[in-house]
């Protein structure tokens, strides 16, 4: 007997008929000998529903009440789950947050999970029942309802299964997988059998949207194996493991891109110890994420200074640095939306070279133009005008022999 625990998205519970095919999927691997454990998120549209509920009353709720009433989407989802399996003869169980307890801190909106008390699930179990839990939720040690911030279902997923040391973590979806690249932008992209959770970390982080990056450092945390599966077909998916020997072979896992972000540039900048701080200090505090960072050292004791932040907070970040550019005696700002990060990604990277080079001459040839560069121990990223990131995409793609008719897969 394995302790399974599987986690349905809204589109796989968006109405009543596919929330009777999850529960014929509960069902079947109830009925194969498995305990399992059932986290939900709410039907697809129904946050969105609530949130602009919450706007139409008052344009800045309580974050208190904001969770409160985001938080009922799921509730909605596990009784409803629940009720269609009893109706098909099995022991079913719902259970809020705040019921197992799944406690976080006091951050509303996006809190982080600081433990999860398995009592009373493990007793449910023991006795055949399967257990239904309310994603994105928790309470806080006064009592407070609070939500774990979008995509935080497969977080409350993965912190289950560690709590309760399951042998997988099904994340159910609307793909069945994690693919080399996006399959709409090449149809080509190919369906990895396994990925290494540092891979997958790299490709949450830079616009992948299989998984929320949360949950995988969860399981990277704790060891918990993630299988990502459709929940429309019987088809495997993907591991999300531990790295192996096999996946070191493989040069490049994936081609990942993000066009949510924006290029910020100040000129003229002081060349002299802590005028960095001074740029980036403000940001920080104004909870703006600084990405990618260059700095090139002019004549005459000046510096130019170009990042990378999220296209939504880049009016907010250009006022600030303007503030600061005046303060400093920089000579001006510039600001670029129109961008994309391109980037490669593989465990393989550590014990190959040449691997950027050839990332670079692929752009080359093509005549995209690269403008700031990044590199990690497994990964390439390069800014490139947002005009050519699928033409980046598709070449990078095929220069890594990534396509489905050539793979290097396993």
């Amino acid at each position: 007997m394995a302790l399974v625990v599987q986690k349905y998205g809204g589109t796989s519970v968006g109405s009543v008929e596919r929330i009777r095919n999850v529960a014929r999927r509960v069902a079947k691997t109830f009925d194969d000998g498995n305990e399992v454990v059932v986290i939900v998120s709410a039907m697809a549209g129904e946050t969105n529903r609530l949130v602009a509920l919450a706007e139409e009353v008052c344009e800045f709720p309580s974050e208190r009440e904001y969770d409160v009433l985001v938080s009922t989407g799921e509730q909605v989802t596990i009784a409803l789950l629940s009720m269609c399996l009893q109706s098909m003869g099995y022991n079913a169980k719902s259970y809020l947050g705040s019921q197992i307890p799944v406690v976080t801190d006091n951050a509303h909106a996006k809190a982080r999970i600081r433990s999860i008390d398995d009592k009373r699930v493990r007793e449910d179990l023991k006795s055949g029942t399967i257990i239904i839990v309310a994603g994105f939720q928790g309470i806080d040690d006064q009592g407070n309802v609070t939500t774990l911030g979008r995509g935080g279902s497969d977080t409350s997923a993965v912190a289950v299964a560690a709590a309760l040391k399951a042998d997988v973590c099904e994340i159910y979806t609307d793909v069945d997988g994690v693919y080399t690249t996006d399959p709409r932008m090449v149809p080509e992209a190919s369906k990895l059998e396994k990925i290494s959770y540092e891979e997958m970390l790299e490709m949450a982080s830079l616009g992948a949207k299989v998984l929320q990056i949360r949950s995988v450092e969860f399981a990277k945390k704790y060891n918990v194996i993630i299988h990502v599966r459709s929940s429309f077909n019987d088809k495997p998916g993907t591991l999300v493991m531990k790295e192996d020997e096999e996946m070191e072979t493989v040069l490049v896992s994936g081609v990942a891109y993000n066009k949510d972000e924006a290029k910020i540039s100040i000129f003229g900048v002081p060349d002299q110890p802590g005028v960095a701080a001074q740029i980036f200090s403000p940001l920080s505090d104004a909870n703006i994420t600084v990405d990618m960072i260059i700095q090139n050292v002019s004549h005459e004791g000046k510096t130019d200074m170009t990042f990378t932040v999220p296209k939504a907070d880049c009016k907010k970040a250009v006022q600030i640095v303007e503030e600061v550019a005046k303060k400093i005696a920089a000579s001006g700002v510039r600001y670029n939306e129109n961008i994309a990060k391109i980037s490669i990604i593989g465990v393989g990277m550590r014990s190959h070279s040449g691997i950027a080079s050839t990332m670079f001459q692929t752009l080359s040839r093509e005549g995209i133009n690269i403008e700031m560069i990044s590199t990690s121990e497994i990964k390439v990223s390069c800014i490139i005008d947002a005009k050519y990131t699928e033409l980046a995409v598709r070449v990078l793609h095929e220069a890594f022999g990534l396509n489905s008719t050539e793979s290097n897969k396993a």
